[in-house]
């Protein structure tokens, strides 16, 4: 049973194909540079911005999960994100695929990340929420009135030992691990949840693989302590054995801030998951499948010692 990761160079792709050897050997990793990460894995590379490219690559799927991460960029994701979904519809169709869809919780917004289910009303607040709800819509949409047999699996920010585009490795693990304050958006003291990759991964390869769960929403398993932004310091700081020493950066610093750093520009408009509580309840899955998530302080220290072994061995 063939099972293809579209975008399969990122975190979530590479934890995932690690997952789905739990049921198939027969994975297609596709990417503009894909790597194996299983021995048996095949490998396709592909610009899944062209039509014909994202046809060849889902041909001969059971299943196709995507997992594509475009560049962080509302300009680029307005360009991008609507015709590769189409495209991505449109392959599975016509291959008669079953699409996974993961998916980041942006198109719900204000005061609706106080409590994120998988009935928390579509209601984005930014423009890379409004781009994330279009896509979602297309999907549902396709669903609907096109039988297409889809899941989105919904993921709260996530980290991993993959430093690459997480605000958390980038800001609070790379400063720290530098005997540098570690860095937190608008209010450290309020709830934010954050992900565990792994986890993720084993939740989308779950739902994959999972007759039932097809035709729905599901927000992906991770730990339902209500965490804040000081606690996630103390727990990197912990690991490393240093002072979690921190700095708050306000919403109008990360605005002035925009004026230099393209990524800050970029992060301006999702102040609102920062300067209130974003608690991600992924309550239906953890019951329906009688999963566990991994605490938020196990999380930390795997992540800290896979960096630690990484820097030994480099």
């Amino acid at each position: 049973m063939k099972q293809t990761i579209l975008g399969a160079g990122g975190a979530i792709g590479i934890e995932l194909a690690k997952a789905l050897v739990a049921y198939t050997n027969d994975i297609r990793l596709v990417s503009r540079n894909p790597k194996k990460v299983n021995l048996t894995d095949t490998l396709l590379q592909a610009d899944l911005s062209d039509r014909d490219q994202v046809f060849t690559a889902v041909a001969d799927s059971e299943i196709v999960y995507l997992t594509v991460g475009l560049p962080y960029l509302t300009k680029v994701w307005q360009q991008l994100w609507p015709p590769l979904i189409n495209n991505v519809i449109d392959a599975c169709l016509h291959h008669n695929a079953k699409l996974v869809y993961f998916d980041t919780v942006y198109a719900i917004g204000g005061n609706n990340v106080n409590h994120i289910t998988e009935s928390s009303p579509i209601s984005p607040t930014s423009k890379k929420g409004e781009v994330r709800a279009e896509v979602a819509k297309h999907i549902l949409d396709s669903i609907e009135k096109r039988n297409l047999k889809a899941i989105i699996a919904r993921a709260a920010d996530f980290f991993s030992g993959v430093k690459e585009k997480s605000v958390m490795m980038n800001l609070v693990y790379d400063n720290l691990a530098t005997d540098k304050k570690a860095l937190w958006y608008c209010d450290a003291k309020v709830v934010h949840s954050m992900s565990y990759a792994p986890d993720l991964a084993k939740g989308v390869a779950i739902l994959g693989n999972t007759s039932d769960a097809y035709n729905q929403i599901w927000n992906l398993p991770t730990d339902p302590q209500k965490i804040t932004g000081e606690d996630w310091i103390d727990l990197f700081a912990t690991e490393l054995n240093t002072r979690p020493k921190y700095q708050v950066v306000p919403g109008w610093e990360i605005k002035a801030l925009g004026l230099f750093y393209p990524f800050m520009k970029e992060t301006y408009e999702m102040r609102y998951q920062y300067d209130r509580d974003y608690f991600f309840d992924s309550s239906k899955f953890n019951n329906y499948f009688r999963y566990t998530p991994t605490t938020n302080a196990m999380a930390v220290k795997q992540t800290v010692a896979q960096l630690a072994r990484t820097s030994v061995s480099a």
